[in-house]
């Protein structure tokens, strides 16, 4: 007879769902809401309002949650639990950097160090009531694929593009907040599709804090790239000539482009880049030049030490036109990594200051081991044919005999 009434109440279901706009979707949210219910009376021991001697936690109502699935986005209604939080089972892409998020919340409680928005964060994650022992056996498991991660060999792969660049965020350190450095390396396999290679905190950008990074990366068995992307730090730039001789280094055109305009006055500055822009969209390497010297020509009494830069910087900008297979647009700046940079910005804002450099590292690797795993089944961003011919060409001007030898 239960049997019979579970049919029906299925049935009933059914036909709801059938009338919504979309079936499918109201059906899949339904199970999700079910299988939320279910894993959290499993996590606590008891289902909602049961009085059990095992239950080992206690319901904190809801927060909503948005989901995006390949059916379309739903609106779940999640449930809060006041020990340790909750995290449903099945939102696979994003469990574990909200689990890093949680875990940088609980560490700002435990030290003492909560804040206003910590709070307001907490309670939306349903967090509350927390000890150093819940928080060292919550971040166990994260700790280990984030250094896993973190530390993987790489001499299974090659890397013939690197982009290079740091993100900053506040931090507290021995009870001071200070701004500090996570350089963080994309680099392209042969197959042009992205990756995360390295996810390093600096104390500062120095000439021998990326010489210690790129040792580590070459330890971990990376091979010289053919081209380097990134800003004009002096000690990267030096960095990099040590590490990796042979590679070229492309200095990035948009970050370029700001050094020479912070030597226009502001209400030209519209107008000069506009000019500028032309320089580095030139089909080739000559007319760039061309373009250049007219630019400097034409703008040398005006603004002196905008021109003055764009002559100490321009040949080391135009390295891009020695690889005219790569797409030109994606290998002269790092946009690339700058917009990953904003989006982790963006997603690290809810926390404000991180309360010490493990969980700050922590949450960051966590969201690039996500948009490392999207991007091996994402389309290529630079295409094979255009990496293999580029690795051939470079092949034949390393292996080609010199005149003298040919004698």
């Amino acid at each position: 007879m239960a049997h019979k009434k579970n049919n029906t109440n299925l049935t009933e279901l059914l036909l709801q769902c059938i009338t919504q706009p979309d079936p499918m979707l109201s059906m899949l949210e339904w199970l999700c809401t079910r299988l939320m219910e279910a894993e959290v009376d499993q996590q606590l021991g008891a289902e909602k309002s049961q009085r059990t001697d095992g239950r080992s936690g206690y319901r904190s109502g809801y927060r909503p949650r948005r989901l995006d699935t390949r059916m379309g986005t739903m609106y779940l209604m999640v449930p809060k639990v006041r020990q340790g939080g909750y995290i449903p089972f099945f939102v696979t892409e994003r469990k574990r950097s909200e689990a890093a998020l949680i875990q940088v919340v609980q560490e700002a409680f435990v030290q003492g160090v909560s804040t206003r928005k910590m709070e307001k964060l907490a309670q939306s994650l349903g967090i509350e009531n927390l000890s150093r022992s819940q928080v060292s056996e919550m971040t166990k498991g994260l700790n280990e694929q984030v250094n896993e991660f973190r530390n993987r060999p790489l001499s299974n792969t090659v890397y013939p593009v690197l982009w290079v660049d740091a993100l900053y965020e506040k931090v507290r350190v021995d009870g001071r907040i200070v701004s500090m450095a996570v350089l963080i390396v994309c680099g392209v396999d042969e197959n042009g599709h992205r990756d995360i290679i390295a996810v390093e905190p600096m104390a500062e950008e120095s000439r021998s804090s990326y010489g210690v990074l790129f040792q580590d990366l070459k330890d971990r068995g990376l091979a010289t790239p053919k081209l380097i992307i990134s800003d004009a730090h002096s000690g990267l730039v030096s960095a990099i000539q040590e590490s990796f001789p042979g590679a070229s280094w492309q200095r990035c055109k948009v970050h370029f482009m700001r050094n020479i305009l912070a030597y226009v006055p502001q209400k030209e500055k519209r107008s000069f880049a506009a000019v500028l822009k032309e320089i580095w969209l030139a089909p080739t390497a000559e007319l760039a030049r061309k373009r250049a010297y007219d630019v400097m020509d034409a703008y040398a009494k005006r603004f002196p030490k905008a021109v003055q830069c764009l002559e100490n910087g321009l040949e080391d900008s135009l390295t891009f036109y020695a690889f005219p297979k790569l797409d030109a647009r994606k290998i002269s700046s790092s946009n690339m990594i700058e917009r990953l940079n904003r989006e982790i910005r963006r997603r690290t804002s809810v926390v404000g200051i991180f309360p010490n450099e493990a969980s700050y590292v922590r949450l960051v690797t966590t969201y690039l081991m996500e948009y490392a795993e999207d991007w091996s089944v994402s389309r290529a961003y630079l295409s094979q044919e255009s990496i293999e011919a580029t690795l051939l060409i470079v092949c034949l001007l390393y292996t080609s005999p010199s005149p003298r030898d040919t004698r």
